[in-house]
């Protein structure tokens, strides 16, 4: 066999293999892939193994069908009463029709990216700040409502959005402070006086009680001389003399008072001053 023909058909079986090469696929489970005949787009293929015909068909995107997670932020946003935030979000999305996603945008994951921070700000600008520190669940449903209005009929599908974190100023953080504290101790005076008032209230019930029976406000006078005497420390005890009255003490105490203080004065007589 002439050399040439060898070399030519070396040749054609490399061009073959190279072909052969060019024109088998493989696409994986969770992808697509976009085919074009001639630029014209004729339809959609994976997964598993695919032929196509090189240098006739192209394949300009290959298309993620997983869920997505795209994180996003909004720098020194006004909220609706002119607070500077700064906001982090993610969102979680999906690719539901390919051939949208591939044919109507023409980069849907950027194209993705720029709604949402874009809605971010917008959402922001129309919240005001306690309203986005306390009601979160509220902003992120909103807010995935503004996205998905936004990329409707790019085929794709926003299942959440979540925000992260919202950073406010540190001189704003510490009046907020102030103003918790306050509030604090404006709640803690409230409750004392609520509590003072349901003492002097009880007091009133009692004395009204007392003076209907006089029985009863003599159990209780023994009950306090009994509870301050029957300890081994010194106590003062204060009580009325309308108490002591009612008990029959007022009287008696009155002569053993004048009894120690005769009793004192004569032993202190006694004693002899040259001594």
């Amino acid at each position: 066999m002439d050399p040439l023909q060898i070399i030519a058909i070396i040749i054609a079986l490399i061009i073959i293999l190279v072909l052969l090469a060019l024109s088998i696929k493989i696409v994986n489970q969770w992808e697509r892939v976009v085919l074009l005949y001639l630029g014209r787009y004729v339809g959609i293929r994976g997964p598993g193994l695919i032929i196509i015909i090189p240098f006739l068909n192209t394949i300009p995107y290959i298309i993620d069908t997983r869920v997505i997670t795209t994180s996003f932020n909004a720098e020194q946003t006004l909220t609706k009463d002119t607070v500077p935030v700064d906001v982090d979000a993610v969102l979680f999305w999906q690719v539901f029709d390919v051939q949208k996603a591939a044919l109507e945008v023409q980069n849907y994951k950027d194209s993705v990216l720029l709604a949402a921070q874009t809605a971010l700000r917008d959402v922001i600008g129309k919240t005001m700040l306690a309203d986005m520190l306390a009601g979160r669940e509220m902003i992120d449903a909103e807010l995935q409502k503004t996205i998905q209005r936004r990329i409707d009929g790019w085929g794709i599908n926003v299942l959440s959005v979540e925000i992260r974190d919202v950073e406010i100023p540190v001189n704003l953080q510490n009046a907020m402070s102030m103003q918790a504290q306050a509030e604090r101790e404006r709640q803690a005076r409230v409750i004392l006086g609520d509590s003072e008032r349901q003492i002097a209230k009880s007091f009133e019930d009692a004395s009204k009680t007392y003076a209907g029976n006089p029985t009863a406000l003599h159990l209780r006078g023994m009950n306090m001389l009994y509870e301050g005497l029957k300890t081994n420390n010194s106590v003062l005890i204060l009580v009325p003399s309308s108490v002591l009255n009612t008990m029959g003490l007022g009287d008696t105490t009155g002569v053993i008072a004048l009894a120690q203080n005769m009793k004192k004065a004569q032993e202190e007589s006694k004693i002899d001053p040259a001594e």
